[in-house]
């Protein structure tokens, strides 16, 4: 679910519950946009405060951050101000109609310079590239903010110091909070908007996939048209609608995280009907800011990787491109070829019928011995018919020959575009920046990128790197390693794996290899299953569901001469289908 209003709410509830009433003791700004307060209450605790354009979050933390030796003006201005102020209130939205709103309004009591007793609001809004953290005095005039908007940045609102603060749209959408039938009929069910869309759009703090959860509760398809809701149905919907905010006015959330496979895709704080499915895992938490930490570090680490490999995807992508491309011309020359035997064997009936004829004749007609019919073979009238004989066997020779070169070629290409198709899965598998270098260094070696030890003429341009593959283990204490990329899959392969040990790869398409260590013991079929699902996973195919996987001793696979990196052949063989479900096996470090 997105961080939208029931999120924030969530938040909200365990930000009183936790650290209201508590001191601030100490104020950061790690970065640009982002606030760390210390708070000590009943536990010391850090309240993390992004107003990232990418990736907005408020929640409470453990971890400390390293802050920059000057510490920036704003940060200046909240340690004037909030230095051992105390936390005496924390609620959600601001102004009449906006208590859904993605927004966190943190109250602090403080002594000014005369020891009289002040308030301050510390304004948070999680809005998308719209997010702020604004500083306000008791009167909610705008003393500073993290990111400052003036009248050229946004014709609807000034951030600016002096300014009154107020939140653009409030009152626009229904508060689904306290909103009545009537209410609810006019912002939603009078809509042409399908009913799910009609809802995100006309209620506050509501997510479109906390919509879609609303009419699935209610049984409701979420592409009919609101305004075409029967009565009967427009009131249940409201009542199902209503039992969710009740549940939110009175604190029961139930926080938890959705694993794909081991993989975070979705959170949430009210229970989800959609994903109750096997492959499907459900983790439970007892705190929302444990939730959002986990499932945001994981997309924060896969957002940065994904930042560091911009330019190397480009790279990829153009050079397979540009081997696709040379691939259909190839293919389209190669057809050409095909006529080639049609020649030989004009020439070769002209040199069996021919001799004797003289110039002149636009075609001539002979016995085909190899159908047993008589064809009709095109000439040139200037030449005789021995003389075209020769013209089609020298026709003849040209293609074959192009046929032979291109035949070479088509593999070549092929090889080239199999070995970037591997690269782009490395791309994709890779998580941390050393698996970037591996793959950097693949790309130098094999000439898509130029060294700048080779243009300076200096060293081998090898990159000195450590990264490991990934280790898993089962249930049942089996250990399995996949490698990263190619450079990882060879050492893997033919440096940690035993000539006893199962060597595991998904047939016929790009993907990791797969070592289960057997120990020179025989293995249950469940590790089979296991090790199957992890070639499958870590493949291109993953997307199918179920991959056929092949496997076989790694003592019976071997690497050509000269062969590419990660490119192996191996001759008898063992195969099965595998899901790509590898929630039951632990990864470890």
């Amino acid at each position: 679910m997105a961080f939208d209003g029931i999120t924030v709410a969530c938040l909200t509830e365990e930000l009183n519950r936790r650290i209201k009433g508590g001191r601030i003791s100490k104020i950061a700004q790690p970065e640009k946009d982002e606030i760390l307060l210390t708070v000590k209450a009943e536990e010391n605790l850090r309240l993390l405060i992004s107003a990232n354009a990418s990736l907005p979050l408020i929640y409470l933390t453990e971890e400390n951050k390293q802050s920059p030796m000057t510490a920036p003006a704003f940060c200046m201005l909240l340690r004037k101000h909030f230095n051992s102020a105390r936390l005496v209130d924390i609620h959600q939205g601001f102004g009449k109609g906006t208590g859904l709103e993605r927004v966190v309004d943190l109250t602090v009591e403080h002594l000014d310079e005369m020891g009289d007793v002040r308030l301050k609001h510390l304004i948070v809004e999680i809005m998308g590239k719209h997010s702020n953290i604004i500083l306000c005095d008791e009167n909610y005039k705008i003393l500073d903010s993290v990111k400052r908007v003036n009248s050229f940045m946004s014709s609807v609102r000034e951030v600016l110091p002096g300014r009154d603060y107020f939140l653009p749209g409030a009152g626009e959408k229904a508060d689904p909070l306290c909103m009545d039938t009537d209410r609810f009929r006019t912002a939603v069910l009078s809509s042409n908007l399908p009913i799910s869309k009609a809802i995100y759009t006309g209620l506050t703090g509501i997510s479109p996939q906390a919509a879609e959860e609303m009419v699935r509760r209610a049984g409701i398809d979420g592409r009919i048209p609101a305004n075409e809701l029967s009565d009967d149905f427009g009131l249940h919907l409201f009542k199902c609608i209503s039992r969710i905010m009740e549940d939110v006015k009175e604190g029961n959330f139930k926080p938890f995280m959705i694993l794909e496979n081991g993989v975070p895709k979705e959170f949430s704080v009210i229970p989800l009907t959609e994903y109750k499915n096997p492959e499907m895992e459900e983790k439970a938490y007892t705190s929302v800011s444990a939730l959002l930490y986990d499932f945001y570090s994981e997309k924060n680490a896969i957002t940065a990787i994904r930042q560091k490999s911009a330019d190397l995807r480009k790279i990829v992508s153009t050079a397979v491109e540009r081997e696709a491309k040379k691939l259909s011309l190839q293919q389209k020359q190669l057809e050409d070829t095909l006529k080639r035997d049609k020649y030989r064997v004009y020439g070769e009936l002209l040199t069996a019928y021919g001799y004797g004829k003289e110039a002149g004749d636009r075609s001539f007609k002979a016995f085909d011995y190899y159908t047993g019919e008589e064809t009709v073979i095109p000439l040139d009238p200037e030449l005789t018919p021995i003389q075209n004989a020769k013209k089609y066997f020298d026709r003849y020779s040209k293609l074959k020959r192009t046929f032979e070169a291109l035949s070479v070629y088509m593999e070549e290409t092929k090889s080239a575009l199999e070995h970037l198709n591997s690269i782009a899965l490395s791309l994709e598998i890779a998580t941390e920046e050393n698996d970037l270098v591996q793959i950097k260094k693949e790309l130098t070696d094999s000439g898509y990128i130029r060294s700048h030890a080779q243009k300076n003429g200096k060293g081998n341009g090898k990159a000195k790197v450590k990264s490991n593959p990934m280790h898993f283990v089962s249930p049942e204490g089996i250990h399995f390693y996949v490698g990263k990329n190619n450079l990882q899959n060879d050492e893997l392969t033919f440096g940690l794996a035993g000539g006893n040990d199962w060597w595991f790869h998904a047939k016929g398409c790009p993907g990791s290899h797969v070592i289960m260590q057997s120990g020179n013991e025989e293995l249950p079929d469940k590790a089979f299953e296991y090790a199957g699902a992890l070639a499958a996973h870590f493949s291109s195919a993953a997307k199918n569901g179920k991959v056929e996987v092949d496997y076989v001793r790694k003592k019976e696979v071997k690497k050509p001469a000269n062969a590419k990196p990660g490119f192996v052949i191996y001759h008898t063989n063992y195969s099965l289908v595998a899901t790509t479900d590898i929630s039951a096996l632990s990864q470890l470090s």
